[in-house]
Parts: structure tokens; sequence; C-alpha cells
């Protein structure tokens, strides 16, 4: 028997190896006592049998073995170069342990085999990495490996992951743990709308903010799949891998993608904060960590395909008004693109509505003070366009295969697609000083295809050397490929092609369960929402962009004074509070109001906050439940005013504290009994803004 023992402040991950076989993962839980026997612990872990059972229980590893009697999915399905199924027996054949880390190595010599399982855990954000490998002396067919397997809750009564489409991104999905499988499968070649690689299983009784839960973001932006399964002994178990049959080639090296995992016992929320610090702190790369996120400006609902030198012009100056800090030129600046059939693949300035080139338009932005970005969808081509015709074999697929929106994808794994596009790419931003690129995938892939995915970093990471100084953002129809796989390459990921403010609201919520507010792009869309036709009030508009990494994406012409003038003010604040909202921790809030959605954004020293509370429909009750806050110091005091009072409705008649004056209470008070707010319509949001008071500041007694 051999154990060992993996912890940070609030966590510790037990590994043993009993007899043969690979190791198990047999405690994942709040932190052991330094002194706790891990023999012993490994020992009780042991359970029962019984009557209709094997005479002894098969060990549910880090890879559960078919070949040892596994009664669940197996960690490891694979044929050899001919297509004959295998299935290997690992033996124990060393570990390295390091600082936080662990390294375990298996072995199977009859068959050539080699299994490698890499842990490490430690230190703020507080999250585990898990990795396997998988290494062959002859060439093998790999059909399923997942990430090392780590057990199921059984305290847990529920799994929730995610769902989405197109405009609707980041649906909650709720399935109750039950004898079977959970699976959700990614078989479109990117992370997804539909399927989100993550999962949250949590604890009985768990809530945003209080009970245990345990969370898994696996870190791979292709096809993933998720298996959660229920053995009929009652034990469960979660495995994360690349889609099944995604290796589509024999080879001697199969690894996983890093698979996060967190356990928290300060209910979603302290999942929430480990990922989002993960991203924010440790994945992105960002070029220049001090620069402020810059207030956005994108011109594609502006103007679409009819791009006219004058008019953008004339928008850029509009948006550096209202504060913009940089301006995005989109879709249509090359080839002949006047709608989306044709010119993809071919990455020249159009001409015809750029005779002088992009220079003229980006001298006027950086005239405005404002920094350029431009857009590239480089994976994708138009039959219609120079590339397809000179090399139509570089299309990924059939030739009988259905477009989307009348594109093809390129094959990516090919070194001369990825030099074409390495240096069409490189010609245009060695050419003009452009910061930004926003990075555009609008099609699904025609097959499940892992290749794919690493040409698409290889390519990435190839222009990021070149331009170090370049931020991309990830885009694949609005929030179709985000992960912490892109998220290590790119900088910024645009959440949803809806600039509909009340169906952010929404999305923003859910997905800052896994994504910080920095690379999260959140834009002030046109006043009649041109993907769902809804039209809604600016202040609106305006505060729910600021929850996140603000900008704007309409006709800033349209705006009538009153409209700029809110506009900018909101612009002004986000500004003004940048430097600590853009390294928050953003936690979900609950609430007895099913119709408000609510969040607290909170310094990382604790000294303030600010709260987020939209009412997404009209509510039950007539009068508003309290909201309770979070993660607050109980002893200290706070004084929270509410900052757009003025925003409160004639039909809020009675003459409650923070319509009119600053609050001053304690944390405790703020977390148990909360706040309450003035009335409000539905699609309207309050801000509530708090400041830790030092002792002795304050003069005013609760109220």
């Amino acid at each position: 028997m051999r154990a060992w023992r993996l912890d940070d402040a609030r966590q510790t991950l037990v590994i043993a190896k009993q007899g043969e076989g690979v190791a198990a993962c047999i405690y994942w839980g709040p932190r052991l006592p330094d002194g706790e026997a891990l023999d012993t612990l490994t020992e009780a872990h042991g359970r029962d049998i019984t009557g209709g059972m094997l005479d002894a229980e098969p060990v549910l590893t880090l890879c559960p073995e078919a070949a040892r009697g596994f009664p669940g999915q197996p960690g490891l399905v694979l044929r050899d170069g001919r297509g004959a199924p295998l299935e290997p027996a690992f033996a124990f054949a060393g570990a390295v342990e390091g600082p936080g880390t662990l390294a375990l190595t298996f072995a199977d010599s009859a068959l050539g085999l080699t299994l490698r399982v890499r842990l490490a855990l430690g230190g703020d954000p507080g999250v585990l990495r898990a990795q396997t490998i998988l290494e062959a002396k002859a060439p093998v067919r790999v059909e399923w490996l997942a990430a090392p397997v780590l057990p199921g809750p059984e305290e847990g009564r529920e799994i929730i992951d995610f769902a989405g489409r197109w405009c609707g991104e980041f649906q909650p999905v709720t399935t109750p743990w039950a004898p079977g499988i959970r699976l959700r499968e990614a078989r479109t070649g990117r992370s997804g709308h539909e399927h989100f690689p993550g999962a949250i299983f949590p604890g009985a009784g768990a809530t945003n903010t209080q009970g245990r839960a345990w969370a898994f973001h696996y870190g791979w932006s292709g096809g993933h799949r998720m298996v959660a399964e229920e053995l009929p002994d009652g034990r469960r178990q979660i495995q994360f891998g690349h889609a099944a049959g995604s290796e589509r080639a024999a080879g001697t090296r199969f690894e996983t993608a890093p698979l996060y995992a967190v356990f928290s016992d300060t209910g979603l929320n302290g999942c929430a904060v480990a990922f989002q610090r993960l991203i924010r702190d440790r994945l992105v790369p960002w070029p220049d960590p001090s620069r402020p996120r810059p207030v956005h400006y994108n011109c594609w609902e502006a103007v679409y395909f009819d791009h006219r030198l004058d008019e953008l012009k004339e928008i850029a100056t509009r948006a550096a008004q209202l504060g913009a800090e940089r301006f995005v030129l989109d879709d249509g600046w090359f080839g002949r693109r006047d709608d989306d059939t044709s010119s993809l693949g071919d990455w020249r300035v159009d001409a015809r509505k750029y005779p002088e080139g992009l220079g003229p338009l980006i001298e006027h932005v950086h005239g405005l003070g404002m920094s350029f970005g431009l857009w590239f969808e480089p994976e994708m081509v138009n039959r219609d366009s120079d590339l397809a015709r000179a090399h139509p074999d570089w299309i990924l697929g059939p030739a009988a295969q259905l477009p989307g929106r009348g594109q093809y994808v390129l094959d990516m794994s090919r070194a001369e697609v990825r030099d074409h596009l390495f240096e069409a790419m490189a010609a245009i931003l060695s050419a003009h000083p452009i910061d930004y690129v926003k990075w555009d995938h609008n099609r699904l892939l025609p097959v499940a295809d892992a290749a794919q995915t690493r040409g698409t970093y290889a390519l990435i990471d190839r222009l990021r050397a070149a331009f170090p100084a370049l931020e991309i953002e990830s885009c694949a129809s609005g929030g179709g490929r985000i992960d912490a796989g892109i998220l290590s390459r790119t900088h910024r990921v645009w959440l949803s092609d809806s600039n509909d403010a009340l169906e952010r609201l929404r999305i923003q919520h859910e997905a800052t369960l896994f994504l910080p507010a920095a690379v999260t792009g959140s834009h002030v869309g046109p006043r009649r929402c041109h993907t769902s036709g809804r039209v809604l009030d600016i202040r609106f508009r305006a505060w729910v962009a600021a929850q996140r990494h603000m900008g704007f994406e309409m006709d800033p012409r349209e705006l009538t004074g009153e409209e700029a003038a809110t506009l900018s003010e909101v612009t002004a604040w986000w500004k003004a509070n940048r430097a600590w909202l853009m390294t928050a921790d953003i936690l979900r809030l609950d609430h007895a109001d099913p119709a408000v959605i609510a969040e607290e954004q909170l310094a990382r020293d604790g000294s303030r906050f600010v709260v987020f509370a939209g009412r997404a429909a009209a509510s039950a009750q007539i009068a508003p439940r309290p909201l309770r806050l979070t993660g607050l110091d109980p002893a200290a005091r706070y004084r929270v005013s509410l900052r757009n009072r003025e925003d409160a409705p004639a039909l809020s008649r009675a003459p409650i504290v923070l319509k009119h004056a600053p609050l001053e209470l304690s944390g405790a008070a703020l977390m148990h009994h909360g706040l309450n707010l003035p009335w409000s319509f539905p699609e309207t949001l309050w801000v509530i803004e708090g400041v830790r008071l030092d002792p002795g500041q304050g003069v005013t007694a609760d109220a």
C-alpha cells in the first residue's frame, strides 16, 4: 500500500494504491489534519460486499480498467494498429512527488503501454489540475481516453451541466443522480454553445452561498465528452476527455487536455471564485497585465458589411466621445465581402471599400486616442473565394458536406494551411498598428477531429510569438468556443452574439460560475436588439454591460442626447472603478424572488463591493424581498449606497432609506438580514455600492 496527499488551504486530495493496478482517489474534500494517517484512511475506504456481487470490489481508479472487472465506463478504450481491441492491465511503475505535485506512472509491459497521471494542487486559486498521458511502443488507436477519473459525491442529489444555443448560451441543466450514465458529448468540433465543457456536482442542500460542491472544467476547445456515472453499488465516477473517436489517426502518444477541478465548502460561489481566479490570474497570457481593460467599440451592429470610410470615421468619433478606447473593425473589410457567401480566406483589404487601404481609418481612430482591432475568421473558407479555387483540397471533410452560413472549414491539421494563414494575417498585422484581433469561428466542423483543435492552437501560438503585444478575442458565433484551453491563448471571449441586455443578464450570471469579468466582453447594443427585437432602456443596457468588460456595439448616432448622457455617465463610472472591478471576485447571490438575478463583485482585499440586482420579470409578490449579501467580514461595518437611486419609479412610494441616503451596517446584518431595495419595474437593475469602514469611521446608527 502507498498513499499520497495534495493540499491547499481548504481541501485535501488523497491518492492511494492497493495491490496491483492504477491508483485511486480515496478522499477529496475539506482539508485533513497534517498528521492524518493515510494508511488507515485507505483501509477505512473499503466497502462491504454482499450477494450478487463479485468477491472483491473492482477499484474505481484514476483510469478504471475493463480488464480488472470494473463494471462501469472504463477510462481507456483503444485498439491496436490493425483495429483489434486492447484491454490493458496496468501495474504501478513509479511516483515522483514535488511541492504540490504528484506524477504517477503505470505500465502494461505485455502490450507495450505506459499510462502517466499528473496531478497538481496548491496555493491560490485552489484548483486541481489533472492530466492523463498514454504512450505506446507501437501505434495504437484511441477511441476514448479520460483525464484522471475522480469520484462523484455520494451525498449529492443533482448534476448541473450546461446546454445552450446561438444567442442563448450557458443554460443550466439540472439532472438527478440515478443509476446509469449522464453523458454529454460535443461532436461539433468546438467546445460549443450546446455543451460547455464543465459541470458542478453540489452536495445536498448547497446553494450559491453555502454548502459543499465539486466542480470540473475541461480545458479543451474541440469536441469533448463528460460521463457522470452511478454504478450499481452506489459509487459514482466523473470522467472528462476529448470526444470519443476524435483521435482519428493511430499514434504512439496521446494526452488529454488539463482537467481543472475544485472542491468548495462555501457553495457554488467557492467553485466560481476558484475558476475565475484560475483563468484571470494563471491562464490568460496578458500582453501587458498592468494595462487597464479598455472600453471596447465594435462596429458590427452599426454597419454590418456596408463599410463606408466617412461613416466609420463619424461612428468612431462618436464612440470616442462616449468613452470608447478601442475601435474594432468587424467583418466586411477584405476580399469582395458584401455578404457572408464569399471571400472568407482572402485576407486582403478590399480596395473598393478602402482604396487607400486601412491606413486612413486607423490613423483617424488613433487620432481619437483609441487603439485599433480587426476581425478575422481564419479557420473558415467560402467556396466563392480565391483560396478555395486554388486549394479545394484544403477543405476539411467530404465534398458533399452541408455548408454552414455558406462556408466550410479549412483543415488546420495541415502545416501548409497554417503557413498560408499565418503569412496572410501577419502581412496585415505587420503593415498596420493593430493591437487586437477578434478571431471568429462560425461553422461547425463536419467531423469530430482533435487534430483540428491542435492545429488552431498552433496557429494562435505562432501569431502570438510573432506579435507579442497582440490581444485576441475568442468568438464563435458568440459563445461557441469558451473554455480554459482557448483562454490559455487568448484574452477575451465574446459571451454571446445577443446584445439583448435581458438575455445577457442571465447568460452572464450563469457564465460567472467559470469566467471572470476581465475576459467577458459585454456590449451596449442598439435600442432595438437585432437578435430579439426587444427594446430596452439605455440605463438597463448600460449597467448590464458594466457588469463585465464593457463595450458598445451599435450605431452611436442613434442615441438621443439623454441616452448619450446616461451611457457616458455609466462608462465613466466603469472606468473609475475598473482597476478593482476587473480583479474582483464575482459572487452569485441567493434570493427568495426568482425574478431577481443578483450578484456581488467583491474587491480582492474586501475593502469594497458593488451589487448588481436585476429584475428579469415581474415578481409574484407585491413588495421586494430582502437581498442578502455574502462574503463580507461579519464584524466590519460598511457604508452602503444606491448608485442609481434616481431611477426609482413613481410607483416606489415608501421613503425607504436607500432612496435618500447611505446606510451603515455590519457585515453580519448585510449577510443575515440583507437590504430592502426600492420597488422596480421588470427589465431594470439596481446598483448598490459598498465600502468597508475603518474602525471609528462613520457616525450614524444602524438603520
